[in-house]
């Protein structure tokens, strides 16, 4: 059993003690506060359409996500009403979560190890995904290739997004940052 006091998540162990002393002799920082380092993690589904009809998709979605995260969901709603989509204001969405900390390191980590090799016909990620102010997103077309989603009971496979934010100036130093954490880039 983990000791939860004296637990510290394999990823925040890696960069304490090998990933930060790399960046700042590769882009040569002068200070230890302009290293890159990962500020947190938002995660959401979007249940779109599905929900307009059944109000309890988005439930769902909270309640997949909520085990994937290890932390509760938040339902997302509308904010104005849209004729053409059939949604109106306060219409139950999706879910969203923002990992920091020791969760962000930990799901991080089965993101990496675990749930991406599970992908079917995986070839890595896009190494494009930058925004530009060192902040990267990716999508999953399945929730399900995480292990605690157990497949015979899911009722609907959501997409999902995953949007990893750094504090990092450029998208060179995320992308160094992110490939010292073993993210599989394609290019």
């Amino acid at each position: 059993m983990l000791d939860a006091a004296n637990y510290t998540p394999r990823l925040k162990t890696l960069y304490t003690d090998t990933i930060r002393a790399a960046l700042k002799e590769e882009f040569s920082y002068k200070n230890d506060m302009q290293i890159p380092r990962l500020d947190k993690i938002v995660l959401n589904i979007g249940a779109g359409a599905e929900s307009v009809k059944d109000s309890k998709k988005a439930k769902s979605a909270q309640a997949d996500l909520t085990a994937i995260a290890g932390q509760q969901a938040l339902i997302t709603k509308a904010k104005k009403s849209i004729a053409g989509f059939r949604v109106r204001e306060d219409m139950p969405l999706g879910a969203k979560v923002t990992l920091r900390g020791d969760r962000m390191y930990d799901f991080l980590d089965r993101l990496i190890t675990v749930a991406l090799p599970r992908v079917r016909d995986f070839r890595g990620v896009k190494g494009s995904s930058f925004d530009g102010r060192g902040n990267y997103a990716m999508g999953l077309k399945e929730h399900i290739v995480f292990p605690e989603i157990d497949f015979d009971k899911v009722d609907e496979t959501w997409g999902m997004d995953i949007i990893i934010c750094t504090n990092a100036n450029t998208d060179a130093e995320a992308k160094a940052l992110l490939k010292a954490f073993n993210m599989p880039f394609n290019s």
